[in-house]
């Protein structure tokens, strides 16, 4: 058991730190999503309106949910970036000739990844008092849940990229193609409800819309609120893509790093 404990300890722990002591990685990482809620917040506060009994509701407050998910998007792929430079400074070599299983290599670095964004999520949930929304501990738990299981997957995801790519410009590229359209149809910029028919099915198809409507559900818990799915379906839809693609991360670190 303490073969398999201490490389997943050590490589959270690593990630850990890494994020912790670049300063710039640490305000850009919560800087640019804040900017981000309030530019297109207030910009688009006068001329949103939500559809059917939920109009009341302001822009800020509806984007809030997907500033959320945007943080635990980018943060837990992007964590994964340094794999593609530890294969050329050989830091992964000798990770792969350890005697533990290469699953352990797997968690712990998705462990890594996934409490940064979380870490990041639950900070940023801090300001939602500012809406007018009670900070409740079971929506706090609620919240957390949501985010682990979104960290996990996206941290498998772009690891599982990031064992192949030959340079950090072909991931940013790649990571940035893939990670931006499955935001902006995820119910994130613009509500479920009043999109076309075509997009209403490409939204049910994206695996990141049902992280958004449960992190709305979570923040308004236990009044229902407008989005995608129920809370209990969206756990369930979570936790089988965050298990899929963990399967999917080990059975491409079991193959041959080059070739």
């Amino acid at each position: 058991m303490g073969r398999v404990l201490a490389p997943i300890i050590a490589l959270w722990k690593r990630e850990v730190l890494k994020f912790v002591r670049d300063r710039s990685r640490l305000f850009g990482a919560l800087g640019q999503p804040l900017g981000f809620w309030l530019l297109l917040g207030f910009g688009f506060e006068g001329s949103f309106q939500m559809v059917g009994s939920a109009a009341d509701v302001g822009y800020m407050e509806f984007l809030f949910p997907g500033i959320l998910a945007l943080i635990l998007l980018f943060t837990a792929v992007f964590t994964t970036i340094s794999i593609v430079e530890e294969r050329k400074n050989g830091a992964l070599q000798a990770a792969l000739v350890a005697p533990a299983p290469r699953w352990a290599l797997v968690l712990g670095n998705t462990l890594g990844g996934t409490t940064l964004a979380m870490a990041q999520a639950l900070l940023f949930l801090l300001l939602l008092p500012l809406l007018g929304i009670a900070l409740l501990p079971t929506r706090v738990l609620l919240v957390g849940l949501i985010s682990l299981l979104t960290g996990l997957s996206f941290t498998a995801l772009g690891f599982i990229i990031a064992w192949r790519m030959e340079s950090t410009r072909g991931f940013h590229a790649v990571m940035n193609l893939l990670l931006l359209p499955l935001w902006m149809l995820s119910g994130a910029p613009f509500p479920f409800e009043g999109a076309s028919p075509v997009l209403q099915w490409v939204m049910r198809l994206n695996p990141v819309s049902y992280a958004v409507s449960g992190l709305r559900q979570a923040i308004y818990w236990p009044e229902p609120s407008a989005g995608l799915a129920p809370l209990g379906l969206c756990l369930l839809i979570s936790t089988g893509f965050a298990l899929a693609l963990l399967a999917a991360a080990v059975v491409v670190v079991r193959r041959p790093l080059y070739g």
